[in-house]
């Protein structure tokens, strides 16, 4: 048992007795934490307010002998603010931390993953494009070890006329081995820009067909991966309406 700190996203709370909540966090350097904050939900709590989703803070914590550490110190160091006016992107927000929740393992260290969520939830908060989001998908996916072939298609590796994306087989199909799902050259080319490093330009091009037929591609290759749905899209599909 012993005192830590660390750098930490808050994914989601839950409540626990009339006056505590469970917190589950992505930490930089202990992966995924639950610690219980007590006292919280007293309209004196000093950090209550610190500790919900989409909250970038600076935590201490005592490590007990159970799956529950203890909070014990809370400091913000960004709430996002963009992230909380606008109910789209909100719920952009939400199905990050819910990906990374479903990814993540219990106190498994991915400072990788957690760099990768701080820099997506710091983009989404100024800018709305729906490629943020599909980029991080993307980009989880392709630090899992799951980088979907886009160059190539995956059945007899022709390198052109490539017209479709199967999700079994994780990449394009030409059109004479084509199945699964209708994919556009322009699709493709914003996928491979991204996954390039070029995602930059990609979020500076103004939005059109390919860019929702990307967000689309991507939340199914991620749902895929995850064998559920993700419940903030189905929240994100609301918002749009």
């Amino acid at each position: 048992m012993a005192l830590y700190r660390d750098h930490a996203v808050v994914l989601r709370t839950w409540k626990l007795g009339e006056a505590d909540r469970i917190v589950s966090m992505h930490t930089h350097d202990n992966g995924k934490v639950r610690g219980v904050a007590k006292g919280v939900r007293r309209t004196k709590s000093k950090f209550g307010a610190r500790l919900e989703p989409l909250s970038h803070v600076a935590v201490q914590l005592y490590r007990g002998r159970g799956d529950l550490d203890t909070i014990t110190q809370v400091e913000t160091v960004d709430r996002f603010a963009n992230l909380r006016t606008s109910p789209d992107r909100f719920a952009r927000g939400q199905a990050i931390l819910e990906a990374v929740d479903q990814v993540a393992q219990d106190r498994e260290p991915d400072q990788e993953l957690h760099v990768m969520l701080v820099r997506a939830l710091r983009t989404l908060d100024q800018n709305d494009s729906p490629l943020v989001i599909a980029a991080f998908f993307l980009k989880v996916l392709a630090h899992e070890g799951l980088m979907p072939q886009l160059d190539a298609c995956v059945s007899c590796g022709a390198e052109d006329l490539l017209e479709a994306f199967d999700f079994d087989d994780g990449g394009v199909l030409c059109r004479l081995c084509r199945r699964g799902r209708p994919v556009t050259a322009e699709a493709l080319r914003l996928m491979e820009q991204i996954l390039g490093g070029g995602l930059g330009g990609v979020l500076a091009e103004p939005v059109g067909p390919a860019t929702g037929e990307v967000d689309l591609l991507a939340t199914a290759l991620m749902e895929h991966h995850l064998e559920r749905r993700l419940r903030s899209v189905a929240v994100l599909d609301q918002t749009q309406l």
